[in-house]
């Protein structure tokens, strides 16, 4: 019967190891961790072709089709009038730059996103900590005590011996311990296996060694082999229970891995912003530096006309402040450049681009300018699927529920079962004869016990509990409002795409108007019908229509950056993929 009970206890433990061990392999949360890899592992790149509703189209499809719309509408036009002279080739200290090539040294030297690639490294160390509360325990002790003990009073006994007719029988003695001198060597080994199910398995082989010298002198050598088990029924029982933290460990390690993806993003998209600022601060300077030939040419064109009596002098005063004044503006516009441009290189990082290096920076990638007519509620699911912090909020909710579950059954009262057997061993020759007798299993001792604890009034666990329940309903009602705020940054970025847009079309066709318009002064200048105030009245509105074009040119790029951060993608590896779609030719960029 003994030994049944010891072997049945041995195979319950055994079979709740193996349960807790292939429960503890199973998938945390196998529809979760499913989205989260598929999530993760999808791409960055915003497939803004497939989310249009009709075919894009350029700006000048737009004016043909607004001019179609409103008959009454807007003139013909012609293009606006070239610069005079070939442009000068740029200075030798350039560098041109596409999107990929300032994403590339983004991604490799930008210090806050190297800050940020730490975070996975130490969220990895924690799930290790965690995952280590499993690992065996391989323990070993000894022991040498020497007692040299005096005479001692000892209790009064009487004897009985088996057969009432011997002369010592019920008779009283009191027995006195003489003075002894003993050596005893004590020796343990094992290892103790904690259970994913709460329990603890010890495994050891104790030792002792007792030799006594003075009396009657004797020497024994005992030895055992134990097992011993101790599992929790109640709180702190089952692999749920127990691998909680390890669970809530592998989620914050998820979350800091979305927060480090969501920070290379936000860092693209920054410099995307950046790369599109240096494109417009050159097509400003570009533009200022056109207003001051003009000016310039028409100032030569009046001295000559004065020269020969065909203009008043004042005239040429007249065309001498409007090159000034076009010389304030292109000093302006070279510094704007260079701030912007020692923005982007602060983003890039580049060792060979120092903050006050002369290396100028070109960026050499050109605006796709095509409108989009974008399906809003499609736009919405697709930021609802792909934002990052979406994902980060549903990776704290599982695992503020798996810290609930885990805080209510620690709100449990503690019940433990402990079961311990050991196989014994004694011989006084040797350790050898003492194991040897121990392995057959001749002589044992078990035990079962029951113990149970509970705190009166549990209110510190109780309250635990509470406070995480409420952090769950916080991080809810805080996931239904970053939805609805994800709602709003979609619709604020379509509106506001849709809006840069039409300030292109409306911009191209003033600047065409404009141009219309100097071309018709200038020529009534040299008939001696207009003044060159008036003429460089004409050029100024040329000038701040091309301004205003090129900023809505940028403006669009910008909010076409802002809808795919809002969805949560990125605008391509370099830009989006437009394969087949017309493109209108851009302005180009001089660096002289």
């Amino acid at each position: 019967m003994r030994e049944r009970a010891s072997n049945g206890l041995a195979a319950l433990t055994l079979g709740a190891a193996i349960a807790g061990c292939a429960a503890w392999n199973a998938p945390i949360d196998p529809v979760l961790d499913r989205t989260v890899r598929d999530r993760l592992d999808q791409s960055e790149g915003m497939p803004v072709f497939k989310w249009t509703k009709r075919k894009p189209e350029t700006v000048e499809e737009s004016l043909k089709r607004m001019k179609e719309e409103t008959p009454d509408g807007l003139p013909p036009t012609s293009p606006p009038p070239k610069p005079g002279g070939e442009a000068r080739q740029p200075p030798e200290r350039t560098r041109q730059l596409t999107i990929a090539d300032v994403r590339g040294a983004a991604l490799h030297n930008n210090l806050d996103l190297e800050i940020a690639k730490v975070d996975p490294a130490m969220a990895a160390t924690f799930v290790t900590e965690e995952e280590g509360r499993f690992n065996e325990l391989i323990f070993a002790r000894a022991k040498y005590t020497r007692k040299d003990t005096p005479p001692n009073n000892m209790e009064v006994v009487q004897f009985q011996t088996p057969n009432q007719n011997e002369p010592i029988d019920s008779q009283i003695a009191k027995l006195t311990e003489i003075a002894q001198l003993t050596d005893l060597l004590e020796l343990d080994a094992g290892v103790t296996i904690p259970l994913r199910t709460g329990g603890t398995v010890t495994l050891s082989t104790p030792l002792d060694e007792k030799e006594m010298y003075r009396g009657v002198p004797s020497n024994q050598y005992r030895s055992a082999l134990r097992f011993s088990i101790s599992q929790p029924l109640l709180r702190a029982a089952g692999v749920d229970a127990n691998v909680a933290p390890i669970r809530i460990a592998r989620y914050e390690q998820q979350v800091v891995d979305v927060k480090t993806r969501l920070q290379a993003i936000r860092i693209l998209a920054t410099i995307d912003r950046a790369y599109w600022a240096v494109y417009q601060a050159w097509g400003e300077l570009d533009i200022r530096r056109q207003q001051y030939e003009y000016a310039s040419n028409n100032l030569a064109m009046v001295k000559r006309r004065v020269a020969e009596g065909l203009v008043a002098a004042i005239e040429s005063k007249r065309a001498e402040v409007g090159v000034t004044e076009r010389m304030e503006s292109v000093i302006v516009a070279e510094t704007s450049l260079k701030l912007r441009q020692r923005q982007l290189k602060l983003l890039m990082n580049d060792a060979n681009l120092k903050m006050d290096s002369a290396t100028i920076l070109v960026p050499t990638t050109r605006p796709t300018l095509v409108s989009f007519a974008f399906d809003r509620d499609q736009l919405v699911k697709q930021a609802q699927a792909q934002r990052l912090e979406l994902l980060e909020l549903e990776l704290k909710l599982a695992a503020d529920l798996t810290k609930v579950d885990y805080l209510r059954n620690q709100t449990l009262p503690l019940f433990m079962l402990d079961y311990s057997y050991a196989s014994l061993g004694r011989n006084t020759n040797s350790f050898e004869s003492a194991i040897g007798q121990a392995f057959s299993g001749d002589f044992s001792d078990w035990s079962v016990g029951l113990r149970m604890e509970y705190p009166i009034g549990n209110e510190q666990r109780l309250a635990r509990l509470e406070r995480a329940v409420n952090e769950r309903l916080q991080r809810l009602t805080t996931r239904q409002l970053r939805e609805l705020t994800v709602q709003r940054e979609i619709y604020d970025a379509l509106d506001t795409l849709q809006q840069n847009w039409q300030r292109i079309v409306a911009a191209r066709q003033n600047v065409l108007v404009a141009g219309i318009n100097y071309d018709a002064e200038l020529k009534q200048f040299n008939e001696g019908l207009r003044t060159m105030t008036e003429v460089l009245e004409t050029l100024t509105r040329l000038g701040d229509a091309q301004v205003r074009e090129i900023r809505a040119v940028t403006d669009y790029q910008i909010a076409l950056i802002d809808l795919s951060f809002a969805t949560g993608t990125l605008l391509g590896y370099s830009r989006v993929d437009f394969e087949g779609i017309p493109r209108t030719p851009s302005r180009e960029i001089r660096t002289d």
